[in-house]
């Protein structure tokens, strides 16, 4: 287990917790997105942390409406809602990545998919949204662009994106490995 990962997400109640937090507050206006950052060897201890959270959130604090969307698992959903998953398994089969790439492009736009996950999960009515599983639709799904969407339809409500990989304040770095030349708005969770 990585002490220091995990002295830092036994930081975030504390941080999420704050009447700062969950207003939005003391950010220049700016909108309630936070990036919590690890290495992307430690996802399994993350992933098993958002369930401690998760939780923790429930007994204690049953009162603050939490939304935990893990993107691979919404991904599938709308995919198999849309009838798309054993075309999408056949094309990748037949055609390789580059056209499953292509192909999902169309249903996967930030227009169709992040309304859907507000939908799904109820984010508008939830105090917290956290997101997980960046990794794991990394190429098909981006941070960046799913972050500048929900913008848009989230307006001040706390998010917090957990990254596997490096958020400078910038820009993200996926994976330490995949640079992101975008700006973002948001701030780190926990430095």
């Amino acid at each position: 287990m990585n002490q220091q990962l995990q002295d830092r997400l036994n930081q975030i109640p504390e941080k999420i917790l704050t009447e700062e937090f969950l207003k939005s507050q003391g950010l220049g206006n700016e909108i309630g997105f936070w990036i919590f950052d690890y290495d992307p060897e430690d996802e399994l201890q993350v992933r098993e942390y958002l369930c401690f959270l998760e939780g923790l959130l429930a007994k204690k604090h049953s009162h603050l409406k939490v939304a935990h969307i893990n993107l691979l698992q919404a991904m599938r959903e709308y995919l198999d809602q849309r009838s798309f998953t054993d075309k999408a398994i056949l094309m990748q089969q037949s055609k390789g990545d580059q056209a499953l790439l292509k192909a999902l492009s169309g249903p996967l736009h930030m227009d169709k998919f992040a309304p859907y996950l507000m939908e799904h999960s109820g984010a508008a009515e939830r105090d917290v949204v956290l997101i997980s599983g960046v990794g794991s639709v990394w190429p098909v799904l981006r941070a960046h662009n799913l972050l500048n969407k929900l913008h848009a339809l989230l307006g001040h409500k706390p998010l917090v994106l957990f990254y596997p990989g490096h958020y400078s304040g910038q820009s993200l770095s996926l994976f330490n490995r995949i640079p992101s030349n975008n700006y973002y708005r948001a701030f780190k969770l926990v430095p």
